[in-house]
């Protein structure tokens, strides 16, 4: 197991009280890293749900939690100033493709202009490697499948992956400005324990378990290539010893699903019927995501292990675990 000594400088993980970012601070602290975390608590969701979310590893000494917003700019070189990181994982993000359809100013506010001035920081501070989180979002409707990295990405569906789109574009300025390496990665879909609460899956699960209808749009054929948080944060881990220079890496399980096979699974996890209200397809939806793997597994060596129908079995127990309402 990497281990790290004490001393060494720690590593910023933004985002680190959402849902991916507080798996990636609990792998960084299981490996022996300091970290330090920054969230803003951003009221998309309950405060509540991300304070659990860090419960685990709140009281170890070599973790540290900034209530901080990277709009700040101030705020934000304090920060450094007080920790100095030397590796920064940038997963702090305004997300979801609805809720950027209805306040795009602020989607693309948080998603690019922060990450510009987080970029800036890094700057300043001699950061040594950047990991980004991008978005499969940011494909399209390419009709090109399974995605490969080298796909243009001019015709975003929506300000969310707009906004993507621009903050990889950051990322490739700062390394041809700095030299600091910078990975970005798109991930796919993403589920798992924490997962939050207005993603499909945490939805499904919740209404089903209650009793109450679930709402599908589309036919059901529409497909995602959900991914296990598991998977992600190894493939994160992996991406920051990656050699210096830009590079964009997909992160998916690389096998996609149905709408129709995902509630097939929930509702046997369950052990309920589901009620379903069907309406037409949403603004901004892409039809499927489905990953090419196949460069992160040869740079990367990114496997990703966890099945779906198992996955969707540990996220039921989870919830069950975690439920108020």
């Amino acid at each position: 197991m990497h281990t790290s000594p004490l001393t060494a400088a720690p590593i910023l993980v933004t985002g680190a009280a959402g849902f991916i970012g507080s798996h990636l601070v609990e792998a960084l602290l299981a490996r022996g890293e300091r970290v330090v975390g920054i969230d803003n608590f951003d009221p998309f969701y309950e405060r509540e749900v991300k304070v659990r979310n860090l419960a685990v590893v709140a009281s170890q000494p070599r973790f540290s939690l900034e209530e901080v917003d990277l709009r700040d700019t101030r705020a934000v070189e304090a920060v450094f100033k007080r920790h100095l990181p030397r590796r920064v994982f940038h997963f702090a993000a305004k997300a979801g493709v609805r809720p950027s359809l209805l306040d795009p100013a602020d989607c693309m506010a948080v998603n690019t202009t922060a990450t510009q001035h987080l970029l800036a920081a890094c700057a300043r501070s001699a950061v040594e490697h950047v990991v980004f989180a991008s978005s499969s979002s940011v494909y399209g409707d390419s009709r090109r499948l399974p995605f490969r990295e080298d796909e243009p990405c001019g015709r975003p569906l929506s300000p969310y992956a707009a906004g993507k789109i621009d903050a990889e574009a950051a990322c490739r300025r700062h390394v041809a400005a700095t030299g600091c390496p910078v990975t970005c990665l798109r991930l796919f879909t993403v589920y798992g324990p924490r997962q939050r609460p207005d993603l499909a899956i945490h939805r499904f699960v919740r209404a089903i378990a209650q009793g109450r209808p679930i709402t599908l749009y589309g036919d059901g054929s529409s497909r995602r290539d959900y991914t296990h948080v598991s998977d992600i944060v190894t493939g994160a881990l992996a991406a920051m010893e990656r050699p210096g220079g830009f590079c964009v890496f997909n992160l998916g399980r690389g096998v996609p699903a149905t709408l129709a096979e995902t509630v097939r699974m929930i509702k046997e996890a369950v052990g309920r019927k589901a009620v379903i209200e069907r309406l037409p397809t949403q603004e901004g939806d892409l039809d499927q995501t489905w990953a090419d793997i196949s460069l992160a597994g040869r740079e990367l060596r990114f496997e990703p292990v966890e099945d779906l129908e198992e996955g969707i079995r540990e996220f039921v127990a989870w919830w069950r675990s975690t439920a108020t309402d």
